[in-house]
């Protein structure tokens, strides 16, 4: 496989080779049309050259605010190019997340794709004087003195005509790529300084790990954020590093009949999506009833038993099993488009039951481990012998050892240069070129990674017992009455949860009951919180005394990314939760 100084270079070289073949999906007008290679790589660089028209220097800032699109990957090439540094924004952003990223990272332009978008991002601008212009992809409503439409920055820069290759060849591994801000799960967000190197090596090894399953002719389906470094490197840079093809899905709600378009042969997504298919595709089989959850049964029990022990199987259960692939896993893996060669997945931990719930269908799922501050890829189960309930081996030229706390420590070019403007907190994370992860874990005698919990996150209760939330909460949410939660209970005597019902055995406990109203309107009623203990009960039942939840609140709403609960890689933001539901889970201790 062939090595690169830096990102666009790596980009240019590929569109080189693969010239007039369909790189970049979108869909317009009800249908996927795609950008070539070639398209893509002239776009790069004429909207490099109107960066440089405008003034963008080497060094500078450049903020992108923008959904999944091909602009989203043509515009950073351009701003790497140019030896400048993109600062990817998320669409979710308040006017304050924005004016404090414009602000730290002292952003010099902003690029910005609609105009809902551009409503908070100029808002937010008008409150950092550094920032010289903004360019947006579509018409904006609002008036500005300094916003210039795409199209205008690109004949600006076809006007001027510089040689962008041969100035993209100058960069080297270590040059800056961009500023991520990390989506703050415990606090303000913080700019994590990636390198040109850090990416291009988790590139390297993301492609030596699943190499074994064949990387040829590859389709990625693109729908989590590109502003999260776990899809600016995986659904992005890693598909350019391999020639792959990329579609833009339309959207969460569009995903089933995106995957039926696109045919992905790799895909990447978080663990609460599987957690939600998983639910889906249960329930679906549960409301068939018959036959057909017989033979799904099967094939799950079958694919399970495989799966720890292929050998396992008798003569009759191995021709039973070959007679559900074909009746059952076959039509599973037509919903996620028929071509699926991996799921990976990542951002959080997943759960062993919905890993092997997958596998035992017929899908192969890998779950692997990182952060920002690592480009994000630390470690990576492969695809011969994935183990559910670890995230995996170390990728390739990469060093990991465990701290005598337990912390997870790593080392290699896949660490970041630092937090923009942020010297301590650098100081804090990175000693002796150790990156600290703030995770716990361990080996197991195979050399895969097990994660225990956050360092930050874990409980101790007042008889000093460590406990893991993150595996309690997982545990909660396989119930099907259960869509979210979160335990509490540091330096109390026993844990409490706080639960968000799953929307469908609400209406179902609804009908059954005969009650009306809304979940806000009926989360105190006798009835309700009697059915929710009940199952509460039931996950108590296995769990260690440490570990069962002893009392509970029903939320006032799901936790989302609107209400600022969630990130948008959907994991749970536990300070604000705290914030607003402590004082009634402390109220649970004392009544």
């Amino acid at each position: 496989m062939d090595t690169w100084n830096n990102l666009s270079t790596m980009f240019f070289e590929q569109a080189d080779r693969l010239g007039d073949k369909p790189f970049l999906w979108e869909k317009q007008n009800g249908v996927y049309e795609a950008v070539s290679w070639n398209e893509a790589a002239q776009r790069a660089c004429a909207i490099a050259n109107g960066l440089l028209a405008h003034g963008i220097k080497p060094g500078d800032r450049v903020v992108l605010v923008s959904e999944n699109r091909p602009e989203w990957l043509i515009t950073e090439i351009a701003v790497l190019s140019i030896g400048a540094i993109l600062v990817p924004a998320y669409t979710t952003n308040t006017v304050d997340d924005h004016a404090h990223i414009l602000m730290d990272s002292g952003a010099k332009a902003a690029l910005v794709s609609t105009n809902r978008l551009a409503v908070p991002l100029l808002a937010a601008a008008r409150k950092s004087p550094a920032l010289a212009f903004i360019c947006h992809m579509e018409p904006i409503e609002e008036a500005h003195d300094h916003a210039i439409p795409l199209h205008t920055l690109m004949n600006d820069g076809r006007a001027r005509g510089n040689d962008i290759r041969a100035l993209a060849a100058t960069w080297t591994r270590d040059s800056t790529a961009c500023i991520i801000y990390t989506s703050g799960t415990g606090g303000l967000p913080k700019g994590v300084i990636l390198h040109h190197g850090a990416i291009l090596h988790n590139c390297e090894a993301a492609t030596d790990a699943l190499m074994e399953m064949g990387l040829d002719d590859e389709v990625f389906l693109s729908f989590l954020p590109l502003s999260h470094s776990y899809e600016h490197m995986a659904g992005q840079f890693f598909p350019i590093f391999v020639g792959a093809q990329i579609y833009y899905a339309e959207g969460i709600e569009s995903l089933g009949a995106n995957m039926a378009e696109a045919h992905p042969t790799i895909m990447t997504a978080v663990p609460r999506l599987y957690e939600t298919m998983h639910q889906r595709i249960t329930r679906g089989v549960q409301k068939q009833g018959g036959m057909k959850e017989k033979l799904f049964n099967t094939a799950y029990t079958l694919g399970a038993k495989r799966y720890h022990d292929p050998k396992s199987l008798s003569v009759t259960e191995r021709i039973m099993d070959r007679v559900v692939d074909k009746l059952v896993r076959d039509k599973v893996r037509s919903r996620f488009g028929g071509r699926l060669k991996a799921l990976v997945s990542g951002g959080a931990p997943l759960n062993p039951e919905i890993g092997l719930f997958f596998t035992a269908l017929g899908l192969r799922i890998l779950q692997g481990y990182g952060q920002t501050e690592s480009a994000p890829v630390i470690t990576v189960n492969r695809p011969s012998g994935p183990k559910m309930h670890t995230v995996g081996p170390i990728v390739k030229n990469t060093e990991v050892k465990i701290a005598s706390d337990g912390e997870i420590l790593c080392r290699g070019e896949l660490v970041m240069q630092g937090y923009w403007n942020n010297e301590q907190a650098t100081a804090e994370a990175i000693k002796d070129g150790w990156l600290h992860t703030g995770d716990i874990g361990e080996f197991d005698a195979d050399g895969h990674l097990l994660i225990t919990d956050r360092k930050k996150d874990i409980i101790v209760n007042s008889g000093g017992d460590n406990i893991a939330p993150q595996r309690i909460e997982g545990i909660l949410c396989l119930a099907p009455a259960i869509a979210q939660a979160m335990v509490y209970g540091d330096k109390r005597p026993n844990l409490v949860a706080l639960i968000v019902p799953d929307e469908t055995w609400f209406q179902d406990w609804t009908k059954e009951s005969g009650k009306t109203g809304s979940l806000s309107d009926l989360k105190d009623d006798p009835n309700l919180r009697a059915a929710m203990s009940e199952t509460l009960d039931g996950i108590n039942k296995p769990l260690s005394n440490i570990e069962k939840v002893r009392r509970y609140i029903i939320a006032d709403e799901p936790f989302t990314i609107d209400n600022g609960e969630m990130t948008p890689t959907m994991k749970v933001r536990r300070h604000v939760l705290k914030d607003r539901y402590g004082e009634r889970l402390e109220g649970l201790y004392r009544s």
